[in-house]
């Protein structure tokens, strides 16, 4: 599994989401070294960026293989996990079955309902248009479009620097496997029906239709630690959408975390 390793200190593994790799998480890295004491280790999934996928299937597949490159280089050390989309419903797991050291579970914008046909989403809503900015832009505007709820200069390029090389980088065959057995075997939320207590953050964007924020409510109970926010002005990528309102979230969180 290809990793990308920064800084020292109490581990915390970054999952990104469906068809894209770490570097969609990058933008996360300046504000944990800033907070200090975290070695950072950023995972691709099987089949992204540069990690093969010719073993995996289903997303438990990737469980499997996430959970066993996290005990080869933690083996039984306490650390955090942080989850973007198809990442955070992998990171839920995680933190479920390992509950006993993981100390605290972020959620970026994730995946709570596998089945799209469910999911309790708004309507697209794009606040910003600039027609000129994608006319001059054509290689990736139709990516772009699909996901940006504030079309501007400065978003735009933090997509082409950080969402565009995954997408290219992507497995297409891998990623038609595991859509195909999307769906975890159990709920993590049912299967450890205990509240998860260490500290958590759950950030979703108003205007995201990919996996909306109305799914994630329902598990609010089962974190009593949790800080959840819904940021307007934010899509699917609400930690590009919203920078600054991130960077104050995710700092508080590993403060929250801090023996």
């Amino acid at each position: 599994m290809n990793v990308i390793e920064r800084g020292s200190g109490t581990p915390i593994v970054l999952l990104h989401g469906f068809g894209v790799d770490h570097r969609l998480l990058l933008p996360l890295d300046p504000v944990i070294d800033a907070v200090g004491g975290w070695r950072r280790i950023y995972l691709d999934l099987p089949g992204h960026g540069a990690t093969p996928g010719a073993d995996a299937d289903s997303a438990e597949d990737v469980v499997a293989a996430v959970t066993a490159e996290i005990a080869s280089r933690l083996g039984d050390a306490p650390f955090a996990v942080l989850g973007n989309s198809f990442g955070g419903m992998i990171a839920r797991r995680i933190a479920h079955d390992a509950r006993d050291r993981v100390l605290g579970l972020g959620l970026i914008a994730p995946v709570i309902e596998p089945v799209h046909a469910r999911r309790d989403v708004p309507a697209k809503t794009v606040l910003v248009q600039d027609a000129d900015l994608l006319a001059a832009n054509a290689d990736l505007a139709d990516a772009y479009a699909a996901v940006a709820v504030e079309q501007t200069a400065d978003n735009l390029a933090q997509f082409r620097e950080h969402v565009l090389p995954g997408l290219r980088a992507a497995d297409t065959a891998t990623m038609d496997r595991i859509a195909a057995s999307y769906v975890l075997h159990a709920v993590p939320e049912e299967a450890s029906s205990e509240p998860f207590t260490a500290p958590s953050l759950f950030l979703t964007g108003r205007q995201d239709d990919v996996v909306g924020y109305r799914d994630l409510a329902r598990l609010l109970e089962h974190y009593p630690r949790a800080t959840s926010v819904v940021l307007d002005g934010a899509g699917h990528n609400v930690h590009l959408d919203r920078p600054e309102e991130t960077a104050m979230l995710l700092a508080d969180w590993l403060k929250r975390m801090a023996p």
